[in-house]
């Protein structure tokens, strides 16, 4: 659960707010009335997001030696989940409102303390009616435990054959009041008891061809709930088909699906997510020093995208909190507006994943070293960070209101956002100081077309350059380049040739030759 003491419910209206005016993220089927856990990224976000996984495959792929990539189906056949433990224990505790029928997850819910009122049924005696059946509401410590009675009253009300009947006129049977401390078996929304905890498997199920049988077994598919085990599975072909040696790792991005039980936090947790994971196998005797050996590594690469350090949390989970296979997991969490949560887990988790695996398909997955001459189950640590989680980190760390003083010598707010410049979504804002003035137009145009095959810029020469700049300032472009009456020679020969560059952070600007605009933002953006 999120730690309360890093809340800023305001802020993240704000962040909410202007990610869909600006074009970051929209509710999925929002003409509908929206996809609850699910989201789509406009034309800023899915910029942002490409330049995240871009930058996280050059990193973690393309700059190593020793890691590979791949890139498996979503489609997972049900054999490989049920070696997996997912088929059987891939599940969080549910249970349900009894007045809302919302449902939450049991492990989720705040402790409360209160009276709980109990009632074993409501009766209206002018329409002969009467229900027997247990209910109870907790109403908070400090207050009037009568005021249960609305809530009791709206519940009884439900079982009522004639709804044009109001719940004040339906008489309750009080059992009984108990004074509780730390229960969760209550709605924190609205009082209401709950149902007890019952197992909801988070698997999307589906079945596959056109005459698939639902009571076939073989025609049972699931969508993956995580990238990892497709990774276990072609293990052998990828250490095969590869002159490679151990450690090594292989490594993927893609979509994973959860029914998750209660969508939240923005996109934080959906039920469509996009995942980097990197399974790196050793020597069983390397494991612990290598999980130590990733999570500096990843919390560089934090640094590198724009969250810095400070902002972030290293949990070392404690022996019973970590999943039975795992002999050391740190928990990367990052303090966003709604509490410090999970951004990444870098865990070691022995030759599990492959000792189900070459159980459960009767085929060898050992190792064979040469030198040795040992054959042995390799060991995996696994570092695996939520994309999706990513990408609301660096939007949530980029956002920024500051109080400045315009031309015309008012104060105004500023709303920025201050991304790394090779995670923004647009690099550059080109602008000819006046759209009628031909001359400006042609070299704006004519950086935008140097620029494009080496970054995403974005041409504007609507309005005044000052809201120009406050549209690209909201979009978190870093930098503008501006064609003025110097950079033609109107002002005189000395600066003809140069344009204006204006840096979004400190609205400071300099003169640069054209020729000279390409290396130069190309060593600030990469």
């Amino acid at each position: 659960m999120a730690n309360k003491e890093h809340t800023d419910p305001a802020r993240m209206e704000k962040i909410v707010s202007l990610c869909k005016r600006r074009g970051f993220i929209f509710q999925a089927g929002e003409l509908y009335g929206g996809l609850n856990g699910c989201w789509d990224y406009g034309p800023l976000g899915a910029e942002l997001k490409r330049n995240l996984k871009d930058y996280w495959w050059r990193k973690t792929v393309q700059e190593r030696d020793d890691v590979l990539g791949m890139d498996g189906s979503i489609l997972t056949m049900q054999q490989v989940l049920k070696s997996s433990g997912h088929l059987d224990g891939f599940s969080d505790p549910m249970c349900d409102c009894l007045l809302s029928k919302s449902r939450l997850r049991a492990d989720q819910i705040e402790p409360q303390d209160g009276t709980a009122v109990w009632y074993s049924g409501a009766r209206l005696e002018a329409a002969g009616w009467s229900t027997e059946r247990p209910f109870a509401v907790l109403v908070a410590a400090g207050k009037d435990p009568d005021s249960a009675r609305k809530t009791a009253r709206q519940y009884y009300a439900g079982f009522m054959p004639d709804k044009k009947v109001s719940p004040k006129e339906l008489e309750l049977v009080e059992d009984r009041r108990e004074e509780l401390t730390g229960t969760t078996r209550f709605n924190p929304e609205n009082g209401s008891l709950l149902t007890e905890p019952k197992d909801f498997n988070l698997m999307f199920q589906t079945t596959m061809g056109a005459s698939a049988d639902e009571n076939d077994p073989n025609a049972i598919a699931f969508l993956r709930p995580e990238t990892a085990q497709s990774i276990f599975v072609q293990y052998k072909n990828v250490l095969d088909s590869n002159r490679i040696k151990l450690p090594f790792g292989i490594a993927q991005v893609g979509k994973s699906f959860r029914n998750e039980i209660n969508p939240r936090n923005y996109t934080f947790r959906s039920r469509e997510f996009e995942q980097m994971e990197v399974e790196y196998f050793c020597r069983p005797e390397d494991g612990l020093r290598l999980t130590d050996e990733w999570l500096e590594a990843r919390l560089r690469f934090y640094e590198e995208i724009g969250v810095p350090r400070e902002k972030l949390h290293i949990l070392d989970v404690p022996d019973g909190e970590r999943a039975f296979y795992s002999e050391k997991t740190y928990d990367i969490e990052y303090e966003f507006p709604f509490g410090v949560q999970e951004l990444e887990g870098v865990a070691y988790r022995t030759d599990y994943d492959l000792g189900v695996h070459e159980k459960g398909s009767g085929k060898p997955l050992e190792y064979f070293d040469e030198e040795s001459k040992e054959r042995f189950l390799p060991h995996v640590v696994e570092p695996s960070a939520g994309c999706d989680r990513t990408v609301l980190a660096m939007i949530c760390e980029a956002f920024d209101e500051e109080e400045i003083t315009n031309e015309k010598g008012k104060t105004e707010t500023r709303t920025v956002m201050r991304f790394a410049p090779r995670m923004a979504p647009v690099k550059v804002g080109i602008f000819p100081l006046l759209k009628k003035n031909e001359e400006q137009v042609r070299i704006a145009r004519e950086i935008q077309r140097t620029l494009q095959p080496w970054m995403t810029v974005f041409y504007d020469e609507g309005g005044a350059v000052g809201r120009r700049y406050r549209r690209q300032d909201e979009a978190g472009t870093p930098f503008c380049v501006t064609v003025d009456f110097d950079s033609i020679g109107e002002n005189g020969p000395e600066n003809e040739g140069t344009v204006t560059i204006r840096h979004r952070d400190s609205m400071e600007q300099e003169r640069l030759p054209v020729a000279d605009l390409l290396p130069w933002l190309l060593e600030r953006v990469r």
